[in-house]
C-alpha cells in the first residue's frame, strides 16, 4: 500500500490490540474500537475477549490478515463499528 495513501489516524507501525484467536486462529474481525482516550484501536472477533488471548500486533499486520478493516479506518475516536460476519456491512455506534 502507498503510504501517502495509509488511511488510519496511526503508523502502520503502531501497536494494537488483537486476540490470538484472530492472529494466529483465523478468527474473523467482527468488532473495532477506536479508543477516545488514547487513540488506540482494538480488533475483537465479536466475544468476549479475554486477558490470555490478547495479543499486540501492528496495524499493518491487522490490514494484511483482513483487508475489510480499512472501511472503518476513519472511525473517529471514541465509536466502535461491528459486523455480524466477515464480509457483512459494518455498523457504527459512538461508543
Amino acid at each position: 500500500m502507498d503510504p501517502d495513501a495509509w488511511p488510519f489516524d496511526q503508523d502502520p507501525n503502531c501497536a494494537v490490540i488483537s486476540t490470538r484467536s484472530i492472529v494466529t486462529g483465523g478468527s474473523p474481525i467482527l468488532y473495532v474500537s477506536h479508543d477516545a482516550q488514547d487513540h488506540g484501536w482494538q480488533f475483537l472477533d465479536g466475544g468476549t475477549p479475554k486477558m490470555a488471548d490478547a495479543m499486540v500486533v501492528g496495524l499493518e499486520e491487522i490490514v494484511e490478515l483482513d483487508g475489510t478493516v480499512l472501511e472503518v479506518a476513519d472511525l473517529p475516536p471514541g465509536w466502535h463499528a461491528e459486523r455480524m460476519s466477515a464480509g457483512a456491512p459494518w455498523s457504527r455506534q459512538r461508543s
